[in-house]
Protein backbone atom coordinates (compact mmCIF):
# COMPACT_ATOMS: atom_id res chain seq x y z
CA UNK A 1 0.00 0.00 0.00
CA UNK A 2 1.72 3.52 -1.05
CA UNK A 3 1.67 5.79 2.25
CA UNK A 4 1.12 9.59 2.18
CA UNK A 5 4.59 9.74 3.00
CA UNK A 6 5.45 8.27 -0.39
CA UNK A 7 2.93 10.40 -2.03
CA UNK A 8 3.43 14.33 -0.03
CA UNK A 9 2.29 16.01 -3.45
CA UNK A 10 -1.04 13.81 -3.80
CA UNK A 11 -3.71 16.40 -5.14
CA UNK A 12 -0.89 19.07 -5.95
CA UNK A 13 -1.03 20.34 -9.62
CA UNK A 14 1.77 21.25 -11.39
CA UNK A 15 3.28 22.78 -14.55
CA UNK A 16 6.81 22.36 -15.88
CA UNK A 17 8.36 24.51 -18.64
CA UNK A 18 10.83 22.93 -21.19
CA UNK A 19 9.68 19.56 -19.84
CA UNK A 20 10.37 16.78 -22.85
CA UNK A 21 13.57 15.93 -22.16
CA UNK A 22 16.88 16.83 -20.18
CA UNK A 23 16.31 18.31 -16.19
CA UNK A 24 12.39 19.42 -17.13
CA UNK A 25 11.65 15.49 -17.87
CA UNK A 26 13.22 14.18 -15.18
CA UNK A 27 10.70 16.66 -12.72
CA UNK A 28 8.35 15.87 -14.04
CA UNK A 29 8.21 12.46 -13.76
CA UNK A 30 9.57 12.97 -9.78
CA UNK A 31 6.54 15.32 -8.81
CA UNK A 32 4.45 12.67 -10.67
CA UNK A 33 6.41 9.71 -8.86
CA UNK A 34 4.92 11.65 -5.36
CA UNK A 35 1.44 12.22 -6.42
CA UNK A 36 1.63 15.63 -8.08
CA UNK A 37 -0.79 15.72 -11.89
CA UNK A 38 1.54 17.18 -14.16
CA UNK A 39 1.48 19.61 -17.34
CA UNK A 40 4.15 19.10 -19.60
CA UNK A 41 5.32 22.33 -21.31
CA UNK A 42 7.49 21.69 -24.48
CA UNK A 43 8.21 23.35 -27.73
CA UNK A 44 8.98 21.50 -30.72
CA UNK A 45 9.03 17.55 -30.26
CA UNK A 46 5.28 16.88 -29.26
CA UNK A 47 6.33 12.73 -29.14
CA UNK A 48 9.02 13.63 -26.56
CA UNK A 49 6.45 15.56 -24.36
CA UNK A 50 3.95 12.33 -25.17
CA UNK A 51 6.61 9.86 -23.72
CA UNK A 52 6.82 11.47 -20.70
CA UNK A 53 3.40 12.23 -19.97
CA UNK A 54 3.12 8.56 -20.36
CA UNK A 55 5.64 7.91 -17.62
CA UNK A 56 3.96 10.53 -15.57
CA UNK A 57 0.85 8.53 -15.75
CA UNK A 58 2.59 5.26 -14.59
CA UNK A 59 2.59 6.81 -11.51
CA UNK A 60 -1.48 7.00 -11.46
CA UNK A 61 -1.47 10.80 -12.03
CA UNK A 62 -2.91 13.00 -14.50
CA UNK A 63 -0.54 14.70 -16.86
CA UNK A 64 -1.15 16.25 -19.68
CA UNK A 65 1.41 18.16 -22.57
CA UNK A 66 0.98 21.85 -23.73
CA UNK A 67 3.14 23.83 -26.31
CA UNK A 68 4.00 26.86 -25.97
CA UNK A 69 6.86 29.18 -26.49
CA UNK A 70 8.70 30.93 -22.67
CA UNK A 71 10.33 33.92 -24.47
CA UNK A 72 6.60 35.06 -25.79
CA UNK A 73 4.85 37.03 -22.64
CA UNK A 74 1.54 35.82 -24.30
CA UNK A 75 1.87 32.57 -25.18
CA UNK A 76 3.63 32.04 -20.94
CA UNK A 77 -0.21 33.21 -20.06
CA UNK A 78 -2.11 30.99 -22.40
CA UNK A 79 0.32 28.14 -20.95
CA UNK A 80 -0.71 28.72 -17.42
CA UNK A 81 -4.36 30.03 -17.96
CA UNK A 82 -4.14 26.37 -19.80
CA UNK A 83 -2.85 24.01 -17.12
CA UNK A 84 -4.99 25.50 -14.58
CA UNK A 85 -7.73 24.87 -16.58
CA UNK A 86 -7.04 21.30 -17.28
CA UNK A 87 -6.19 20.61 -13.81
CA UNK A 88 -7.97 22.79 -11.93
CA UNK A 89 -5.71 24.99 -10.67
CA UNK A 90 -2.15 25.06 -9.87
CA UNK A 91 -0.04 24.67 -6.79
CA UNK A 92 3.51 24.11 -8.03
CA UNK A 93 5.11 25.87 -10.81
CA UNK A 94 8.66 25.01 -11.78
CA UNK A 95 10.12 27.65 -14.49
CA UNK A 96 12.93 25.12 -16.30
CA UNK A 97 13.54 26.60 -20.17
CA UNK A 98 16.85 27.71 -21.08
CA UNK A 99 18.37 28.17 -24.24
CA UNK A 100 22.23 28.99 -24.72
CA UNK A 101 24.58 29.59 -27.29
CA UNK A 102 28.36 29.11 -27.23
CA UNK A 103 30.53 31.93 -28.39
CA UNK A 104 32.80 34.30 -26.85
CA UNK A 105 30.98 37.86 -26.73
CA UNK A 106 33.03 39.28 -29.60
CA UNK A 107 32.02 37.06 -31.80
CA UNK A 108 28.11 36.45 -30.76
CA UNK A 109 25.41 36.14 -32.92
CA UNK A 110 23.11 38.42 -31.63
CA UNK A 111 20.22 36.74 -32.27
CA UNK A 112 21.27 33.47 -30.59
CA UNK A 113 22.14 36.01 -27.65
CA UNK A 114 19.07 37.29 -27.43
CA UNK A 115 17.08 34.44 -27.82
CA UNK A 116 18.94 33.36 -24.99
CA UNK A 117 18.56 35.65 -22.25
CA UNK A 118 14.47 35.72 -23.78
CA UNK A 119 13.82 31.94 -23.03
CA UNK A 120 16.00 31.85 -19.96
CA UNK A 121 15.74 35.31 -18.16
CA UNK A 122 12.22 36.47 -19.65
CA UNK A 123 10.90 33.04 -19.80
CA UNK A 124 11.38 32.62 -15.92
CA UNK A 125 9.81 35.26 -15.09
CA UNK A 126 6.89 35.75 -17.25
CA UNK A 127 6.36 31.76 -15.87
CA UNK A 128 6.80 33.02 -12.02
CA UNK A 129 4.61 36.43 -12.80
CA UNK A 130 1.72 34.62 -14.29
CA UNK A 131 2.33 31.59 -11.91
CA UNK A 132 1.91 34.00 -8.60
CA UNK A 133 -1.04 35.89 -10.37
CA UNK A 134 -3.18 32.11 -10.46
CA UNK A 135 -2.07 31.00 -6.85
CA UNK A 136 -2.71 34.41 -5.51
CA UNK A 137 -6.52 34.62 -6.42
CA UNK A 138 -6.78 31.30 -5.63
CA UNK A 139 -5.88 32.08 -1.85
CA UNK A 140 -3.93 28.57 -1.32
CA UNK A 141 -0.51 29.24 -1.21
CA UNK A 142 1.97 27.50 -3.63
CA UNK A 143 5.19 26.80 -4.51
CA UNK A 144 7.46 27.80 -7.45
CA UNK A 145 10.67 26.24 -7.54
CA UNK A 146 13.42 28.33 -10.17
CA UNK A 147 15.95 26.13 -12.22
CA UNK A 148 18.89 28.34 -12.05
CA UNK A 149 21.95 27.14 -12.85
CA UNK A 150 26.05 27.52 -10.89
CA UNK A 151 26.59 30.20 -14.06
CA UNK A 152 24.41 33.01 -12.33
CA UNK A 153 28.04 32.79 -10.19
CA UNK A 154 31.02 31.32 -12.09
CA UNK A 155 32.25 33.76 -15.22
CA UNK A 156 32.34 30.53 -17.75
CA UNK A 157 33.85 31.85 -20.84
CA UNK A 158 31.71 31.51 -24.10
CA UNK A 159 28.31 31.80 -22.31
CA UNK A 160 28.14 35.04 -21.46
CA UNK A 161 24.71 35.65 -22.28
CA UNK A 162 23.51 32.44 -20.02
CA UNK A 163 25.88 33.66 -17.53
CA UNK A 164 23.82 37.12 -17.35
CA UNK A 165 20.35 35.48 -17.66
CA UNK A 166 20.86 32.87 -14.95
CA UNK A 167 22.12 35.65 -12.48
CA UNK A 168 19.27 37.72 -13.31
CA UNK A 169 16.74 34.23 -12.47
CA UNK A 170 18.65 34.04 -8.90
CA UNK A 171 18.05 37.72 -7.98
CA UNK A 172 14.17 37.34 -9.47
CA UNK A 173 13.90 34.06 -7.33
CA UNK A 174 15.09 35.59 -3.99
CA UNK A 175 12.85 38.91 -4.66
CA UNK A 176 9.66 36.99 -5.28
CA UNK A 177 10.11 35.21 -2.30
CA UNK A 178 9.78 37.98 -0.39
CA UNK A 179 6.74 39.59 -2.32
CA UNK A 180 4.84 36.46 -2.06
CA UNK A 181 5.58 35.39 1.23
CA UNK A 182 2.17 37.15 2.29
CA UNK A 183 0.77 35.02 0.11
CA UNK A 184 1.95 31.85 1.68
CA UNK A 185 4.06 31.06 -2.02
CA UNK A 186 7.10 29.51 -1.35
CA UNK A 187 9.61 30.79 -3.66
CA UNK A 188 13.10 28.83 -3.97
CA UNK A 189 15.83 28.07 -6.37
CA UNK A 190 17.88 24.81 -7.89
CA UNK A 191 21.50 25.09 -9.09
CA UNK A 192 21.72 22.00 -11.03
CA UNK A 193 25.36 20.99 -11.76
CA UNK A 194 26.46 19.52 -14.82
CA UNK A 195 23.81 17.23 -16.23
CA UNK A 196 23.95 14.61 -18.19
CA UNK A 197 21.14 15.71 -20.76
CA UNK A 198 20.30 15.81 -24.44
CA UNK A 199 21.20 19.46 -24.46
CA UNK A 200 24.55 19.15 -24.01
CA UNK A 201 25.37 17.10 -26.75
CA UNK A 202 24.63 20.10 -28.36
CA UNK A 203 28.23 21.46 -27.18
CA UNK A 204 30.14 18.25 -25.87
CA UNK A 205 30.58 14.71 -27.17
CA UNK A 206 29.59 11.57 -26.08
CA UNK A 207 33.76 10.59 -25.21
CA UNK A 208 34.30 13.92 -23.98
CA UNK A 209 31.52 14.14 -21.59
CA UNK A 210 32.25 10.91 -20.13
CA UNK A 211 36.18 12.04 -19.91
CA UNK A 212 35.13 15.34 -18.11
CA UNK A 213 32.09 13.66 -15.61
CA UNK A 214 35.17 11.50 -14.46
CA UNK A 215 37.01 14.35 -13.57
CA UNK A 216 34.22 16.05 -11.38
CA UNK A 217 34.37 15.44 -7.50
CA UNK A 218 32.20 13.04 -7.47
CA UNK A 219 32.71 11.35 -10.20
CA UNK A 220 30.25 11.65 -12.99
CA UNK A 221 27.88 13.96 -14.44
CA UNK A 222 24.12 14.39 -12.76
CA UNK A 223 20.95 12.76 -13.63
CA UNK A 224 17.95 14.84 -14.35
CA UNK A 225 15.80 12.26 -11.79
CA UNK A 226 18.17 13.94 -9.39
CA UNK A 227 16.86 17.56 -10.10
CA UNK A 228 13.80 16.03 -9.86
CA UNK A 229 14.32 14.95 -6.52
CA UNK A 230 15.28 18.78 -6.02
CA UNK A 231 11.99 19.99 -7.03
CA UNK A 232 10.00 17.29 -4.97
CA UNK A 233 11.98 18.08 -1.92
CA UNK A 234 10.95 21.66 -1.85
CA UNK A 235 7.50 21.53 -2.71
CA UNK A 236 6.99 18.91 0.38
CA UNK A 237 4.90 20.82 3.01
CA UNK A 238 7.18 19.05 4.92
CA UNK A 239 9.82 21.86 4.11
CA UNK A 240 7.04 24.60 4.27
CA UNK A 241 9.66 26.51 6.04
CA UNK A 242 12.24 26.70 3.28
CA UNK A 243 11.29 29.68 1.06
CA UNK A 244 14.19 31.92 -0.73
CA UNK A 245 16.57 29.22 -0.92
CA UNK A 246 19.21 28.01 -3.29
CA UNK A 247 19.62 24.29 -3.22
CA UNK A 248 22.66 23.04 -5.37
CA UNK A 249 22.73 19.94 -6.69
CA UNK A 250 26.45 19.57 -8.87
CA UNK A 251 28.25 16.59 -7.17
CA UNK A 252 30.78 19.55 -6.01
CA UNK A 253 31.50 21.27 -9.33
CA UNK A 254 30.99 24.58 -7.49
CA UNK A 255 33.94 23.46 -3.97
CA UNK A 256 37.47 24.73 -5.22
CA UNK A 257 38.31 21.24 -5.87
CA UNK A 258 41.14 22.30 -8.45
CA UNK A 259 42.93 23.07 -5.91
CA UNK A 260 41.68 20.85 -3.17
CA UNK A 261 43.35 18.16 -5.57
CA UNK A 262 46.71 19.66 -5.67
CA UNK A 263 47.18 18.13 -2.15
CA UNK A 264 47.98 15.09 -4.07
CA UNK A 265 51.25 15.94 -5.13
CA UNK A 266 54.38 14.91 -3.64
CA UNK A 267 55.50 17.65 -1.67
CA UNK A 268 59.20 19.14 -2.53
CA UNK A 269 61.88 16.88 -1.38
CA UNK A 270 63.64 18.67 1.48
CA UNK A 271 67.35 19.90 1.26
Amino acid sequence: MTSQTDKPLAGKRALVSGASRGIGRGISIELARRGADVVVNYIGDQAEANEVCDRCREFGVTAHAVSGDVADESAVESLVDRAADLLGGLDIVVPNAAYSDRQLMIDADMDGFRRTIDVTMWGAFHMVRFGAKRMVAAGNGGNIVIVSSPHAQMAIPGAMAYNMAKAAVDQLGRTAAVELAQYRIRVNLIHPGWIDTPGERKFFSEETLRQQGEKLPWGRLGRSEEIGRGVTFLCDPASEYITGSTLTIDGGIQLPWREMYRTSEKPATEA
